[in-house]
């Protein structure tokens, strides 16, 4: 029995990297896209690449309702159910915000002003490198590393970070001569990409907790 029980944990667990694995293919044809958009707008790669994030975006779904299955089959970790469920919530998080953003500039056909296309890269850029440092983390959790807590650290400077860079792009933004409704427009772009950093942040202290319960 207790080797049956074994097996479904390590079943959930390589459930889990692939789901993480895919996660890292979303983020790639998403930051794609993003680059794609920069350089011509929103073409007819942009529309291949946005429709590969939302490819892989619904294959996470298969993947958690999978490991949803597994678990409440009574497969054993050392996690509570909950715990790891409310996690992987959180995580799907983040490529729902991907293709929101993708779907802002190609249903209005945004175009983002060269005032801002520098802020906005850095801005893409560093909430990418959080959302890679949320995935390390998550695999750190499961693998026992002990460096749960430093990526934690590095992600909320992250975090931070981005939030300074979001203000300095609103504020560009209005103290510019672009219309009103244009400026709203990019002000809800700008948001979404900034919400990438905050939910990996919200990602990585849930992750923390987790970690903590387990050495109490």
């Amino acid at each position: 029995m207790l080797k049956f029980f074994f097996k479904k944990q390590r079943q959930v667990e390589s459930l889990i990297y692939s789901y993480l694995d895919n996660l890292r293919m979303t983020q790639k044809f998403f930051a794609e896209a993003l680059n794609t958009c920069a350089k011509d707008g929103v073409c007819g790669d942009f529309d291949f690449l946005t429709a590969r994030t939302h490819k892989f975006e619904s294959k996470a779904d298969d993947i958690r309702e999978e490991i949803k299955e597994l678990m409440y089959g009574k497969a054993l970790i050392p996690e509570s159910r909950g715990d790891i469920m409310g996690l992987l919530e959180a995580i799907d998080e983040v490529p729902r915000i991907f293709e929101q953003i993708l779907y802002l500039i190609q249903t209005q056909k945004l175009v983002i002003p060269e005032l801002i296309v520098s802020d906005f890269n850095e801005l893409l850029f560093s909430s990418l490198e959080g959302c890679s440092l949320m995935i390390k983390q998550v695999e750190a959790l499961f693998k026992k590393n002990a460096r749960v807590r430093d990526l934690l650290l590095e992600i909320d400077h992250i975090e931070s970070q981005c939030d300074h860079i979001k203000r300095r792009i609103i504020t560009k933004i209005f103290d510019s001569d672009i219309e009103p409704f244009g400026k709203l427009q990019l002000k809800e772009v700008v948001f979404a990409a900034g919400n990438i950093s905050d939910q990996a942040d919200q990602v990585a202290r849930l992750v923390n907790i987790i970690n903590m319960k387990r050495l109490v």
